[in-house]
């Protein structure tokens, strides 16, 4: 089926108390895995592309977003396609051409103020291009190598008074919430400041979405949800899992040269992640 805008699965999810999962790609094998996987789970789901990736692509959108659009045209559940923390304002508009239909312009590491104003005139500039933009207030640390924010430094945990007034300046379609996740988790043992995230729920009027979501343990994600999460990003999962898989075939077989055997068998296991996530999701998804 065509592409489905990002926007309307995003706030759906929020109406209805539910979350749509959005897996972060990086080569052509995750995006037809995550399809295959939420397929199983009769689940709609959210490719997305993040600026680091595009940056491995040497620095070009558009051949990953249009074979991930085309990987989606075929799928049977409805498939979203997402630009994840852009920085580059040439990149953000880049995105409209390269068939996205939504962007998370990520300024979050500037100051207050001037992230009001860069995210201000990215959602100004994505909405004129028919785009829906989800921003970050707070830091969800991992990025790039760098280590989680203290607990307890300063910007490390979204303010609700701050989110609504930077929500109401800004003009953002959602708003990704520093509650306790970090980007890049191996292991499944962050915990989350759920008295903070019903604040910040109570306070919004936009979507909240979850960063970092796969150092969560399967409680945590559920409470999550529950507590008012309506796009739960999954990204260091599947690379886990691709990458054991990658190995353990190449360590039974050590003579193998042919891509396409050790691929394989890190898409299956990529896909049979994200069956397993919805799964977790799908309690939830259903009410």
């Amino acid at each position: 089926m065509p592409l489905t805008a990002t926007g309307p699965l995003v706030t759906q999810a929020a109406a209805a108390h539910h979350a749509v999962a959005a897996f972060n790609v990086i080569t052509l094998e995750h995006a037809e895995a995550v399809i295959e996987g939420a397929e199983a789970a009769t689940s709609p789901v959210v490719l997305q592309i993040s600026e680091n990736a595009v940056k491995f692509h040497h620095g070009r959108p558009a051949p990953l977003a249009r074979a991930a659009a085309e990987a989606a045209a075929h799928a049977t559940v409805p498939v979203a396609l997402h630009l994840d923390h852009v920085r580059s304002t040439d990149l953000l508009h880049l995105a409209a051409d390269c068939g996205f239909t939504s962007v998370m312009f990520d300024a979050a590491h500037l100051p207050y103020e001037e992230n009001v104003t860069a995210t201000r005139t990215a959602a100004t500039w994505a909405h004129r291009h028919g785009l829906w933009l989800e921003a970050e207030l707070g830091q969800v640390g991992g990025k790039d190598g760098t280590g989680p924010l203290d607990a307890h430094a300063p910007g490390a945990r979204t303010d609700p008074d701050e989110a609504r007034a930077f929500v109401a300046a800004t003009g953002v379609d959602a708003l990704a919430v520093a509650v306790g996740t970090t980007h890049a988790m191996t292991s499944r043992t962050a915990r989350l400041d759920h008295e903070l995230l019903a604040r910040l729920h109570d306070t919004l009027t936009v979507p909240l979405v979850l960063h970092g979501s796969s150092g969560l343990p399967d409680p945590e994600l559920r409470r999550a949800v529950a507590t008012g999460i309506a796009k739960v990003n999954i990204g260091t999962a599947l690379n886990i899992a691709m990458t054991g898989a990658v190995r353990a075939h190449l360590a039974a077989d050590p003579a193998a040269v042919d891509p396409r055997r050790y691929l394989a068998a890190g898409r299956s296991a990529m896909a049979a992640a994200v069956t397993a996530l919805l799964g977790t999701l799908a309690p939830l998804t259903a009410r």
